[in-house]
């Protein structure tokens, strides 16, 4: 069995960190999906790709692979920029710009 570990991104539309601090394990398919002729649903005869387990740390989610003999792959994070700086809406239309504010 293959599974990829990894831990997930903020979703586009929140600027929070909420959802993002546990690691997941999910089961790689091992066959690909068939679609039904008559009613053209996508179907698979692999349920483990149903199966979504949820860690607090990386090293718990391998620890777990090794015990059960999967073969996993970690995907790092990309870890957000430190030099973002809070900004309101006014700077917008502040007279020492950078650049000049054009519509």
């Amino acid at each position: 069995m293959r599974a990829r570990i990894y831990q997930p991104a903020r979703t586009a539309m929140s600027s929070g960190q909420g959802k993002t601090k546990h690691w997941y394990l999910d089961y790689v398919a091992d066959e690909a999906k068939s679609i039904d002729p008559l009613m053209g649903w996508t179907s698979s005869s692999d349920t483990q790709q149903q199966v979504r387990l949820r860690f607090d740390t990386k090293d718990a989610a391998l620890a777990y692979a090794k015990e059960h003999g999967i073969t996993a792959t970690v995907t790092e994070p990309k870890k957000r920029k430190a030099n973002l700086r809070a900004r309101g809406y006014a700077e917008n239309f502040a007279v020492d710009r950078r650049t000049p504010w054009t519509h």
